[in-house]
């Protein structure tokens, strides 16, 4: 097997490499070089004490890696690849508590309790209310004079209506947990000047919101979610620290990556005005799932290996931490046919957007594609003239695909 031909350094977690592209031909060098290639680091620079990660680029060894969790770890490092330099290992130790950062048997439980915010009655639940958010959202977009940044007018909005009537959180609430959420996420990008410090205690002032509405609900339970999963602790459901790493999560899992979905999913339509023109005709029910195979807004999550094994042709270390690249996989020629082309009639479309299967498979699938639909169908009627007005501005990060800003024009 030929040696991969990448630049000396070249690492894929580098925020300034993502604050510019994905990088999708290096991943097809290494999906057809060295499949599994350790990428060095400075001890530190990620928030680890060690010299780098294996990364993953294929499809069927993401998968594998996903679906093996009593050899790939999500709690020993989390699922964070590259934290902070300057974060502290108790700051990174905390993050356990969160679903995304558990193994089983905790996570089997906790995770079993939290499902039943999202089985397919409580989604359907929610589809008339946030088709009517859609057609509310698209209808105060087109009033705009002139161009409009579609993420904060359009795509931010619907992930975070979902989730706040998921769990109750009043509407004058609604911003607090956007604003939280974006501070989380967003310590690498220079523009938000935020800090790790910041990002902390914005993660705090979260977590301390969802254990008060806890706490609400177990003193007067309520026909709600939030009842469902914490008022009764004793027959299996969440203590309120529990329930306040639940909503962190939701906060980033299940706002910014379908924002992201949204926002990439825009610019590629109007980018191949035919699949725009193709989506407004027939509207196929296929569009969300390649939108979000297109957008990956996860580029990568980690797992750390328990014990010594093999992968890729690789002999992995206990201790070695292995990074899941989901966006090359995503783009994998040994599953999907011609994956650098947009085609939202693609059937079968076994993507890996919403992770590779196994016990971190998303919760919120349904309420995504959901939301991509509702949000869409609405713009297809009420904008359908909509066109860029700029190139997106991306986010700084390490491992969100993350737009901040896309002009465009309904007029």
């Amino acid at each position: 097997m030929p040696c991969p031909a990448l630049p000396d350094g070249f690492d894929f977690t580098d925020p300034d490499l993502l604050h510019h592209r994905v990088p999708l031909p290096e991943f097809a060098e290494l999906r057809q070089a060295e499949p599994v290639h350790w990428v060095p680091q400075q001890p530190g620079i990620a928030g680890f004490e060690d010299e780098g990660y294996w990364a993953v680029t294929r499809h069927a060894d993401v998968k594998y890696v996903s679906t093996h969790p009593e050899l790939f770890s999500s709690w020993l490092n989390t699922a964070i690849i590259r934290f902070n330099e300057h974060i502290p290992r108790d700051a990174i130790e905390v993050q356990r508590l969160i679903l995304l950062n558990m193994d089983p048997p905790e996570h089997t439980r906790v995770r079993g309790i939290v499902q039943r915010g999202f089985t397919p009655r409580a989604i359907r639940a929610l589809e008339d209310t946030l088709r009517r958010r859609a057609h509310s959202i698209v209808q105060e977009a087109v009033a705009q004079t002139g161009p409009f940044d579609f993420v904060t007018q359009v795509a931010c909005e619907l992930p975070l209506q979902a989730i706040a009537e998921l769990i109750g959180i009043p509407q004058e609430d609604r911003l607090k947990i956007f604003d939280w959420s974006n501070k989380m996420i967003s310590y690498d990008d220079p523009e938000y000047a935020i800090t790790e410090e910041v990002g902390q205690e914005s993660a705090t002032e979260l977590i301390s919101y969802a254990m008060n509405m806890a706490a609400d609900r177990k003193q007067c339970p309520a026909k709600d979610i939030v009842t469902q999963l914490v008022a009764a602790e004793d027959e299996g459901n969440l203590t309120s620290d529990e329930f306040g790493f639940f909503v962190l999560m939701l906060a980033v899992a299940g706002n910014e990556t379908t924002r992201n979905a949204i926002t990439h999913g825009m610019h590629a339509l109007l980018t191949h005005p035919d699949q725009w023109d193709l989506y407004k005709r027939e509207r196929p029910s296929t569009t969300a799932e390649e939108l979000v195979r297109w957008a990956t807004p996860i580029v990568s999550f980690q797992r750390t290996a328990t014990q010594d094994t093999e992968l890729g042709g690789q002999r992995i270390k206990k201790g070695d931490r292995v990074g899941l690249f989901y966006s090359s996989a995503n783009n994998d020629p040994a599953v999907f046919d011609s994956p650098e082309v947009l085609d939202i009639t693609r059937d079968p479309n076994p993507h890996l957007g919403f992770g590779g299967g196994g016990p971190h498979y998303c919760l919120g699938k349904s309420l995504a594609t959901l939301e991509i639909d509702l949000i869409f169908n609405a713009i297809a009627d009420a904008m359908p003239g909509l066109r860029l007005v700029g190139d997106p501005r991306r986010l700084r990060s390490a491992w969100v695909n993350g737009v901040k800003e896309l002009q465009v024009s309904a007029s």
